[in-house]
């Protein structure tokens, strides 16, 4: 396995991503249609994890199926090892390498989830992750469930933006750029940077139920996935210490607000979120040893955050629960203390 650390300073993620749009023109010659596309994913990634709850909001499932790989990989690609015969059953492949190297034979690049993938060709339309997920919200309009929140709203649209790109900068890519810092002034420098944006959103959901207006926006999306990881792996595998989500109180209560939405909570596999983190990243954890620990009980503890006001899905409903073959086991997430 290529190492994940940089041994000569701060971590750079590779953003070259597959930028081809499904649109409900399709100007990219990828129309929205229901039925054609499949969304790859694993409950491990925080990135996949976003686009899971969206689709999850808006109520895409019947139109966008989903395919959930395994939560460990090697160096050639995610694996349908969760599915019987190890091959995903609609696409008909082991790994999700073969619908990239079927759209670009010689491609170069990270085979990364999320990524969507046209059945009828079996190749990848994109995995253009930050993108994905508004187009969920403004390309797919005409299928979203009744009752579906909007997550992108056009009032909102620069302030959402704007946050995004504090959060994914500092606290998405920022554990990241802690975990596999090469030196200790990369480390550091990402650290402090790390924990001053988490100070700055704890003050700014001091006075507000959620990051940007009075409803669920894109913007909690992407910070909900990197939260729901920050205990059971950031803290301590990726060295991100100063403090746990549990003791940040604003944050905390933010997060459980959120976890306890549906939608959100019923999309997180903690037990597949450490096994990829410790068993994948062995030049972090050379042992592949994953924790059995932290007692997660308090993400179902009350939260308190209504007091704030705010109206979670606008003049919208929540999502019904999810499909059956979509549930995540009972024993891979948290219990009632």
């Amino acid at each position: 396995m290529s190492p994940y650390v940089n041994p000569s300073g701060g971590f750079d993620r590779d953003s070259r991503y597959i930028t081809t749009r499904i649109t409900a023109d399709g100007r990219d010659g990828y129309p929205v249609e229901p039925g054609r596309y499949r969304l790859v994913v694993s409950r491990a990634c925080p990135w996949a994890n976003r686009a899971i709850v969206v689709r999850r909001l808006l109520g895409l499932e019947p139109v966008l199926s989903m395919a959930v790989a395994g939560p460990t990989h090697d160096e050639r690609s995610w694996t349908f090892d969760l599915d019987e015969g190890g091959r995903d059953p609609v696409l008909g492949y082991e790994r999700l390498q073969e619908a990239f190297f079927a759209r670009f034979p010689d491609y170069d690049r990270g085979i990364t989830v999320p990524a969507i993938v046209d059945v009828p060709s079996g190749q990848v339309v994109t995995n253009d992750f930050p993108q994905m997920t508004i187009d969920l919200s403004l390309e797919w309009t005409e299928h979203h469930r009744e009752g579906a929140p909007q997550l992108y709203p056009e009032h909102l649209r620069s302030e959402i933006d704007e946050v995004n790109a504090h959060v994914f900068r500092d606290v998405n890519n920022g554990v990241y750029k802690c975990g596999f810092a090469g030196t200790q002034e990369a480390y550091e420098k990402a650290y402090d940077r790390l924990f001053s944006r988490l100070d700055w959103l704890s003050e700014r959901l001091s006075r507000q139920r959620y990051l940007v207006g009075d409803t669920i926006t894109e913007a909690d999306v992407r910070l909900f996935t990197t939260l729901a990881r920050f205990d059971p792996v950031y803290h301590g595998h990726f060295k991100c210490n100063r403090h746990k989500l549990s003791e940040m109180p604003v944050l905390s209560a933010y997060f459980r607000d959120l976890y306890q939405t549906p939608g959100f909570g019923d999309t997180i596999d903690v037990d597949h979120i450490k096994r990829h983190y410790y068993e994948v990243q062995r030049d972090i954890n050379p042992t592949g040893i994953f924790p059995t620990g932290p007692d997660l009980s308090g993400w179902l503890e009350p939260h308190g955050r209504e007091e704030l006001g705010g109206r979670p899905f606008g003049d919208g409903t929540p999502p019904p629960p999810p499909v059956p073959e979509e549930v995540v086991p009972a024993d891979h997430q948290p219990r009632a203390a």
